[in-house]
């Protein structure tokens, strides 16, 4: 499912025009990627927990030419979904 497709199922659902709610959408993609830079972290109840964690630098294998090969450390954002969506998914 992409971007456009949550705003036309949301539109639809709620009768709005799909302009404004994709505005609404893309602002809470904007506000959970300014609070992940900000903090690090950002806990939506029922729905899971988004966080930044550290990676380090490490060797890896390229597959092709068996050569290796040196990946630098960087961040990374983790999900791990609530309780409520463990539930429905399962």
């Amino acid at each position: 499912m992409t971007k456009k497709d949550i705003v036309k199922s949301i539109a639809t659902e709620l009768g709005l025009p799909q302009v404004e709610v994709k505005k609404v959408v893309q602002r809470t993609f904007d506000a959970i990627t300014e609070t992940l830079v900000q903090k690090g972290r950002i806990e939506l109840r029922n729905f899971g927990v988004f966080e930044v964690k550290a990676r380090k630098p490490r060797k890896a294998r390229n597959p092709r030419t068996n050569e290796v090969v040196f990946v630098p450390a960087k961040k990374a954002v983790t999900f791990k979904s609530g309780k409520e969506m463990e539930k429905k998914i399962k």
